[in-house]
């Protein structure tokens, strides 16, 4: 079941200068798996960084014959086009990802995450790239912000391209919680915080699904070997209440409630109340499938090989995905 690697193919990553794109693209080299890796983005200067570090940790050797850095805009349908062209596999990972940015700046957030998605789908399609993979979020899930709505928009749209790709080029989606060793994450905020103010806290009975970097590409990897097209990956991660981070962050700081923001969920989910009911057991992955006919064959290669979940609830605030203070610990380390 699902399509296997196939020698000295090209990767695209959209977004590939930001904190996914570079853990991708050490997972690439490390694997050996691609001939050449495409790096699509909008800003001149984070390219020209990244090509300088790829430079110094790898040689201009392996740069120059391995590496293209193609400038563009996801929501430039024709510049995707000519950018797509000989590619085997996208990683669409560019988006607008900030809930407050996202919420005073609608139309952005739109244009970019769920447009930008469309142009990458149908591009593909246009292409003929044989895999594309879409990074989502867990605020997808019955969303109660601009942002998560854009992200739901966009895994819909991605999952039903599959329709029009006909089998020659699949999509898939990795839906994932809040990442750790990223640009602007927790554990990066609380190390950045000035020791002599107290930690800000939202609300002290709110949970998170928590996960490293390095496992979000992993996953992503694991979906271009394995995803058959509309599937939904899943990972199976735990989480924490957020005061239980930052107590291991920051031990013995005390702290200040500052109170729910605009647009934030208390608790999040990574499969929403129905969907548990289309989803199968992939060991250390979940895959939802799509309810409609048109997914058959894809719904009977599942059924074939692999057993519906138990799990009926994927709640951050479920009593056995709770970590320990040493899980938390050694995440925050980045030891996985």
């Amino acid at each position: 079941m699902g399509h296997k690697p196939i020698a000295n193919n090209t990767v695209l990553i959209t977004g590939g200068t930001g904190t996914f794109g570079k853990e991708f693209i050490d997972l690439c080299l490390e694997s050996d798996r691609f001939e050449k890796i495409i790096i699509f983005s909008r800003d001149e200067f984070k390219q020209h960084n990244l090509f300088s570090d790829l430079t110094k940790k790898h040689g201009s050797a392996c740069v120059s014959k391995r590496f293209r850095f193609f400038l563009g805009d996801v929501r430039d349908k024709d510049r995707l086009r000519l950018a797509f062209r000989g590619v085997d596999l996208v990683v669409h990972a560019a988006a607008l990802k900030h809930v407050p940015f996202c919420e005073y700046n609608p139309s952005e957030a739109l244009s970019t995450n769920v447009i930008g998605t469309k142009n990458v789908c149908d591009a593909a399609i246009d292409a003929g790239v044989k895999r594309v993979i879409c990074l989502s979020t867990d605020k997808a899930v019955e969303p109660i912000n601009f942002y998560g709505s854009t992200k739901m928009l966009a895994e819909r749209y991605a999952v039903h391209s599959n329709i029009y790709g006909a089998g020659e080029t699949n999509i898939a989606c990795v839906r994932y919680g809040n990442i750790l060793g990223s640009r602007g994450s927790l554990v990066e905020m609380l190390r950045s915080l000035d020791p002599s103010k107290p930690v800000p806290i939202t609300h002290v009975d709110m949970t998170r699904f928590w996960m490293h970097i390095s496992e979000a590409a992993r996953m992503v990897m694991w979906t271009s070997e394995n995803m058959m097209g509309g599937e939904i990956i899943i990972p199976k991660i735990r989480a924490a209440k957020v005061t239980r981070l930052a107590d291991c962050i920051l031990p013995g700081r005390s702290s200040v409630i500052v109170g729910v923001r605009p647009g934030e969920k208390m608790h999040e989910q990574l499969f929403d109340r129905r969907e548990h009911e289309h989803t199968w057991d992939k060991g250390e992955y979940y895959a939802v499938l799509p309810e409609s006919d048109e997914f058959l064959s894809v719904k009977r290669a599942y059924a074939s090989a692999c057993s519906e979940t138990e799990r009926k609830s994927y709640y951050s605030s479920d009593d056995d995905l709770q970590m320990s203070n040493e899980e938390i610990t050694s995440l925050c380390s980045g030891e996985n």
